[in-house]
């Protein structure tokens, strides 16, 4: 087997927790925005115990069949169609969370904020959530309002810069498990790498500060 066959298409960050054992076989593993399950070939090979969630029911059904191929034994319930602002899986649910290019597709500061809030719901106290979202640290991009902003191609895309980053990490009362990493794709965009560790509760069992600001 050839590393394509192996990997697929996995994104390079994704891959780079993986050898540093940040997402190992045996951990519960949810793609939130698989798509295509660009990212999942591999973890499924593995043993991870993979979960799944799109939008789009086309792609759903392809990382069903994905999973089905290679004979990984786990149910088709464990990939559903849903969004993120109302993730259909139990609180502190997965070992590790991937978001991989979905948050910039928020409507508004709120709908961020409401998806970004799930994404953390679903994360047990000791997990990691892996975030690649579009942003604006390097490069300027015209602005249309409520951090929405045109980029290279014409899109328009919620924008996160460092400083909100870091206060959400903040907020969230998070561990940044990683600096802040940000790529540059000439005169089209910025793709920002955020990954966080939920801390475990203190001593008294209760971890007050685990969930974003939009929490109701």
């Amino acid at each position: 087997m050839n590393i394509q066959e192996q990997f697929g298409q996995i994104d390079i960050y994704v891959f780079d927790q993986i050898l540093r054992g940040n997402i190992a076989p045996g951990m519960r593993v949810l793609d939130a925005g698989c798509g295509y399950g660009r990212n999942l070939v591999h973890l499924l090979r593995e043993g991870c115990e993979i979960f799944a969630l799109d939008a789009s029911p086309e792609a759903v059904e392809h990382v069903r069949s994905l999973s089905a191929s290679l004979e990984t034994g786990l149910p088709a319930e464990n990939f559903q169609v849903g969004l993120l602002e109302q993730i259909p899986f139990p609180e502190a649910f997965a070992d590790v969370v991937i978001c991989n290019s979905i948050l910039h597709f928020a409507q508004d500061e709120d709908h961020f904020n409401k998806m970004l809030s799930e994404l953390w719901r679903v994360l047990r106290p000791g997990g990691m959530l892996f975030c690649r979202l579009g942003s604006r640290i390097g490069m300027n991009f015209d602005p249309v309002g409520g951090n929405r902003y045109v980029i290279g191609d014409g899109s328009v895309w919620f924008l996160v810069d460092e400083p909100m980053l870091l206060e959400l990490t903040e907020e969230m009362n998070a561990i940044l498990v990683d600096p802040i990493k940000t790529t540059i794709v000439q005169d089209y965009r910025c793709m920002t790498t955020w990954v966080l560790r939920k801390r475990r509760p203190d001593s008294r069992g209760v971890d007050r500060k685990n969930a974003c600001h939009s929490e109701p």
